[in-house]
């Protein structure tokens, strides 16, 4: 059930029983020698552990302060994102584009997990690729505004939040998750579990509900139309 560790002497018990060989053996607590650990770091391009979280998890909280989630970007959105921040190799960004839109297809899922995805109003204002990108962006969102809860200016404190996710899953403890481009950061203790607990508390208490989030988010939308025609761009 994922609440202790097995030692080897138990793990060729066990895989000895299932008809396991040694390679097997060897290559089994390679892959998990560190999934007891309360404090999991990979690098940034290893997206196995993040996908396998969103793939199992039954509610997933989030809060992003300057960039949108990637479980509700647009392709435009994502490729932008990674060109803009310079740090990936060129010819690996359609991969990794491509990547990020796969893992979404758990939004499409009739077992969908439950999300709830906080956003500074900030990402609202970091616009990533052009005009037509932008609008694209804002109209997905607008479209998922019932797992949308916009963080307003007004509470700028909470823009000096990290980014957070909070996994949970049903037979499973909870798995608190931060990420940077030096690092993805997975923590089981319980201790960082309640701090993100809290910090969803607090961001649930200055967060605008789904229907002030829906209107800020259409008159983004309008404000773009707006200036857009203003300068001769259709984006109709």
């Amino acid at each position: 059930h994922g609440r202790a560790r097995a030692s080897e002497i138990d793990l060729v018990q066990y895989l000895t029983l299932c008809g396991k060989d040694v390679d097997f053996f060897e290559e089994f607590r390679r892959r998990y020698r560190h999934a007891f650990d309360l404090y999991f770091v990979q690098v940034p391009d290893n997206l196995r552990t993040i996908a396998m979280a969103e793939s199992m998890a039954t509610k997933i909280t989030a809060y992003d302060v300057v960039t949108i989630h990637g479980l509700v970007q647009t392709e435009a959105y994502a490729r932008a994102l990674f060109v803009e921040t310079g740090i990936e190799n060129p010819e690996d960004i359609d991969k990794m584009v491509q990547l990020r839109i796969e893992r979404q297809s758990i939004m499409r899922r009739h077992n969908r997990p439950e999300c709830v995805f906080y956003l500074h109003e900030i990402a609202l204002q970091v616009h990533l690729g052009d005009a037509q990108d932008v609008l694209e962006q804002y109209l997905r969102l607008l479209h998922r505004s019932h797992v949308l809860r916009i963080v307003p200016t007004s509470a700028m404190k909470a823009a000096v939040q990290p980014k957070c996710t909070l996994f949970e899953f049903e037979k499973a403890s909870a798995v608190a998750y931060t990420e940077s481009s030096l690092a993805k950061v997975f923590a089981q203790d319980k201790a960082a579990v309640t701090r993100s607990r809290a910090l969803f508390k607090r961001l649930d208490a200055v967060a605008l509900d789904e229907e002030q989030s829906r209107s800020m988010l259409a008159e983004y939308v309008s404000k773009l139309r707006g200036e857009s025609h203003g300068s001769r761009t259709d984006l109709a």
